[in-house]
């Protein structure tokens, strides 16, 4: 690669006075623009040593690849004289040009607070919707399953128990991810939840003859209210919880300040919580769950038919991140018999289906391999529920499939809201999500995605044969040319001669953990597979090792990514953790150098997961070939619990 070239390349074509700053990591540059719109995009679409762009969080990030990028950086700061700064820098620098309104700072502190325990509720919603199937009647003859077979009662009892707990428990799980946001003791912010729904409160208000439902204050009676599966009280309870918690770690010290903080804090959260934040929180979370279901009774398949036109670019501006919080809400008030439902989930299904279908029709229309391959992964990511690859890689590169698809979206939902469609549980939004919805309307469930995916897939199609054709005319044009190049044995034949030889060989697992499909990693480099194949680990260790014999190529001062070469020429690259490189070395051990010879098993490095975990960052690990163009075959042959050295990848 010429580092230079492709350096002056990128100035262009962004603008070298549209400038501001830039940084990099393991992977792409991260530039911050004065103006996006002023970008040449095709030109970076163009450029064979652009790997792809995408924007997100006010930066324009140019994915370069690793070993590579940091090079073409510092021929970047060469040619534009800008000053270097840390991705930390660069994040700061694009939020001062990008201020949120406080709507979305709002949406953004729930987002923190609900994705970490969004798993959990999956498990239990999941399991819910299992046991719905033991327990419905008609879905298999005019009794429930149960009913017919009273000898598999016992399963559903367990499912019963195993499904309710993430539900009922929601304030411990608020109050340990609220707690963190907002800098208090996580498990004080677990006991209050604890307190919120106690046992005891549970069974007071089931059998009010076991105690009485009023604590007598010196006359004055507090009502003993309980708030399981509550979500707004536990959080405004814990937000008060910690501001309390830090007046008394700011006024107390030393062993007065151990001792008494959580005990002050305690008594007066726990307090506040019963005599004033349950009771008025508790009414608007009352307003919220039966305003949302005004919404859905009002409006009907008209508002579904709305929502669904509307729901992909509410994932664009980021605004969905704020739908689990009303999600669990609608949920928890259809367990308690008020309410359809979670109507959201089978919009967000709808949606998907769509956007997945769109990008399947450009996989038929484009004649650009690149294209063809992005189009074809992303296209069944977002089949199964993830969609960011297929919108921003795809969809929104064209711009006639994102809008083509929001037709097929918005006509599927209608129908979905027309045959009462609902879910009675959280879970993947996609073809998957079947599990999710209430078992007497999973036939017309699978129906309407088979419409949402037919309709934006025709229209897309159609609309690119015949408005857009000149688009895919030129791409065809460009293929046929490279194509001819190829015949004659120029250019990209001497290159392709001059490629390293490789042979076949075994990556091994750097780490142990629990197996993560690429597809599903929360980054849309690495899950689109534009650094190219590879798997992802969630770790249960924290020590690095080399996952084959070779040479370390790079090591990133940060600690976070290692890029290795084996002996037999398979490049790899150990990604760890997700913009980690934000944490400049916070947390990790680097034990190798560049240029350094490595055994499999040898350590590269540590990590502290509660590090990364406490600045909100995710620490699953990518294991990439990054030269996978290189190989006939790149396959992920692990699954489930994997130990470092164990079988991840084979490579032919």
């Amino acid at each position: 690669m010429d580092y230079a070239k492709v350096a002056s390349d990128v100035i262009t074509a962004v603008g070298k006075d549209n400038l501001v700053a830039g940084a990099h990591c393991a992977t792409r540059l991260r530039l911050v623009l004065k103006d996006d719109d002023k970008v040449d995009q095709a030109a970076l679409d163009n450029n064979p040593d652009v790997k792809g762009t995408f924007k997100m969080d006010g930066q324009y990030q140019v994915i370069i690849g690793a070993g590579d990028v940091n090079h073409v950086y510092a021929e970047l700061i060469n040619q534009t004289g800008l000053k270097e700064v840390s991705t930390d820098e660069v994040k700061q620098i694009a939020a001062q040009g990008h201020k949120q309104n406080p709507i979305m700072a709002f949406i953004k502190i729930l987002s923190e607070i609900f994705v970490p325990i969004i798993p959990a509720l999956v498990a239990g919603g999941l399991l819910m919707a299992v046991n719905n199937i033991f327990k419905s009647e008609g879905l298999f003859g005019s009794q429930s399953l149960i009913a017919q077979y009273p000898q598999i009662s016992g399963i559903s009892d367990m499912l019963t128990v195993l499904a309710d707990a993430p539900f009922i428990y929601m304030p411990v799980l608020l109050g340990i991810s609220t707690a963190k946001r907002f800098g208090g003791n996580q498990y004080l912010g677990a006991a209050l939840g604890l307190m919120m729904s106690s046992q005891e409160l549970q069974e007071a208000v089931a059998k009010a003859a076991k105690f009485s439902l009023d604590w007598n204050f010196f006359g004055w009676h507090l009502h003993a209210a309980q708030y399981t599966s509550q979500v707004i009280p536990a959080i405004i309870a814990v937000w008060v919880m910690c501001h309390i918690e830090k007046w008394f770690h700011k006024h107390l010290h030393s062993a007065v300040d151990f001792t008494f903080t959580p005990l002050l804090t305690m008594i007066i959260s726990g307090f506040l919580t019963f005599a004033l934040i349950g009771p008025v929180f508790g009414q608007v979370s009352d307003w919220v769950a039966n305003g949302l279901v005004w919404l859905y009774d009002t409006l009907g398949f008209l508002g579904m038919g709305i929502f669904g036109a509307f729901y992909t670019p509410i994932v664009v501006t980021g605004l969905h991140q704020s739908f689990p919080a009303f999600e669990t809400i609608l949920l928890n008030s259809y367990k308690a018999g008020h309410g359809s439902g979670d109507f959201i989930f089978v919009v967000a299904s709808m949606a998907n289906m769509a956007q997945a279908a769109a990008a399947f029709a450009i996989f038929f229309l484009t004649k650009n391999s690149k294209t063809k391959g992005l189009s074809s992964s992303a296209g069944i990511s977002a089949l199964l529920g993830i969609t960011e690859p297929a919108v921003f890689g795809v969809n929104l590169k064209y711009r006639f499939p994102f809008f083509c698809a929001l037709v097929g979206s918005a006509i599927a939902a209608a129908i979905a809201g027309l045959l009462k469609v609902i879910a009675v549980s959280l879970g993947s939004a996609g073809v998957l999500g079947l599990i999710s919805i209430n078992p007497k309307s999973i036939p017309f469930y699978l129906i309407c995605e088979v419409i949402s995916f037919a309709i934006a897939f025709a229209i897309t199609y159609y609309y690119g044969k015949t408005k857009e054709a000149k688009v895919f005319e030129a791409e065809a044009a460009v293929a046929a040319a490279e194509a001819e190049v190829e015949e004659h044995g120029s250019a990209k034949e001497e290159a392709s001669a001059a490629k390293t030889e490789v042979s076949e060989e075994t990556i091994y697992s750097p780490v142990d953990g629990q197996i993560v499909e690429l597809e599903k990693v929360n980054d849309p480099v690495f899950s689109s597979g534009a650094m190219g194949k590879g798997i992802a680990v969630k770790p249960s260790g924290n020590t690095v090792v080399s996952p084959v014999d070779g040479l370390v190529q790079i090591a990133f001062e940060t600690g976070h990514a290692y890029g290795l070469k084996s002996k037999d020429g398979v490049e790899v690259l150990i990604h760890i953790g997700i913009d980690t490189v934000s944490l400049d070395g916070k947390g990790f051990k680097q034990k190798v150098a560049a240029n350094q010879e490595v055994k499999k098993g040898d350590v590269l490095g540590t990590f502290d997961s509660a590090v990364i975990k406490d600045a909100g960052l995710d620490d699953t690990i990518m294991v990439i070939v990054t030269n996978t163009a290189d190989y006939a075959e790149v396959s992920p042959v692990a699954s489930g619990a994997v130990k470092a050295g164990d079988n991840l990848i084979d490579v032919e």
